[in-house]
């Protein structure tokens, strides 16, 4: 529910967990879940990757001291996702669970023109390595592989109102980092300041809260910890990996991680989310649990979000886990 940036490109897969978003004009919105092909239909699936892996080998990969180029003869086409290793990486493995940062250019199969790239944006994005966290055909692709890794991904293009079909767009994909997030806040239990809601976790560590005990509802940003954690501290502009639950102040739960099975990665940037998460997660350390109380104007002001699940005007309230921050 907290806008990202990630505006400009195709998703990876589910890389939407990236964007926490849906409550903003992002396009990637909510976070998308992965579905197997059925038995009747895997036969034509895989005969579709087979078509546009070879498509991706007829694209050369060039690499230069600022961002990798991508040279092939357009109009290029896939009609399915897919993605080849080109060089392997010499790094640590990337193993399951690990929240991987990826740099890339980004390049249209209509005319071979570049049309995003980290490295003039100066931020990496980084992705959840789980079957549940990426299109499955990049999972398997970086199966085995090391950090440092360079792939090239391809996704066809999107389907308009009218019938006709956009680009596809092939994007030059390093692996420039690997980091395995805690499975659960560690630290020192904090007491809250009175007044607050108070916040229950189940079994799992899911959150739930009791407004009944807040004596009224603040107007400035409050950013308690519940656990003090004992891991680096975390600055702007760090990737941050964090499972998490958003309720309207005295109302319904509009967002958690928790309920799509797979925690959020994100770079923690007033260009990436409400300010109240940047304020509010800035110096905090990795290992904590934070109870954030989000006013309006440091939320999503006084206009309704698009989808209605927050009115205008709304005080919000987080449960954050602090996972990993790179």
């Amino acid at each position: 529910m907290l806008s990202s940036r990630w505006t400009t490109v195709v998703a990876i897969g589910a890389v939407s967990l990236l964007g926490l978003t849906a409550c903003s004009s992002d396009s990637d919105g909510d976070s998308s879940t992965s579905t197997s092909p059925s038995a009747s239909a895997s036969a034509d699936t895989g005969a579709d990757t087979a078509a546009a892996e070879a498509t991706l080998g007829e694209i050369t990969w060039n690499g230069d001291d600022e961002a990798p180029v991508l040279e092939f003869e357009s109009p290029l086409t896939v009609d399915t996702t897919a993605a080849l290793v080109v060089n392997e990486g010499d790094g640590e493995d990337i193993v399951d669970g690990q929240v991987i940062e990826l740099a890339y250019t980004v390049w249209s199969g209509e005319d071979q023109t570049m049309t995003y790239s980290t490295y003039d944006s100066g931020s990496t994005e980084s992705v959840s390595y789980a079957e549940s966290g990426i299109d499955p055909v990049l999972y398997e692709a970086l199966q085995g592989q090391k950090v440092g890794t360079d792939f090239i991904y391809g996704s066809p293009g999107t389907a308009a109102a009218d019938g006709t079909v956009g680009a596809s767009t092939f994007m030059a994909v390093t692996v420039q980092s690997a980091t395995t997030p805690l499975d659960a806040p560690e630290g020192e239990a904090v007491e809250p300041e009175e007044g607050l809601p108070t916040v229950t976790l189940d079994d799992t560590g899911a959150p739930s809260i009791d407004f009944s005990t807040a004596t009224e509802e603040p107007s400035e940003l409050v950013a308690q910890p519940l656990i003090k954690g004992e891991g680096d501290t975390v600055e702007e502009g760090d990737t941050v990996t964090v499972n998490y639950t958003g309720w309207v102040w005295d109302g319904e739960q509009f967002d958690s991680s928790w309920d799509r099975g797979a925690s959020a990665s994100f770079v923690l940037s007033s260009s990436s989310l409400i300010q109240g998460w940047v304020d509010g997660l800035a110096g905090q350390t990795v290992g904590s649990q934070v109870m954030l109380i989000i006013p309006s104007d440091l939320g999503y002001g006084d206009e309704d979000t698009a989808d209605g699940s927050i009115p205008g005007g709304s005080t919000l309230v987080f449960v954050v886990d602090i996972l990993a921050a790179s």
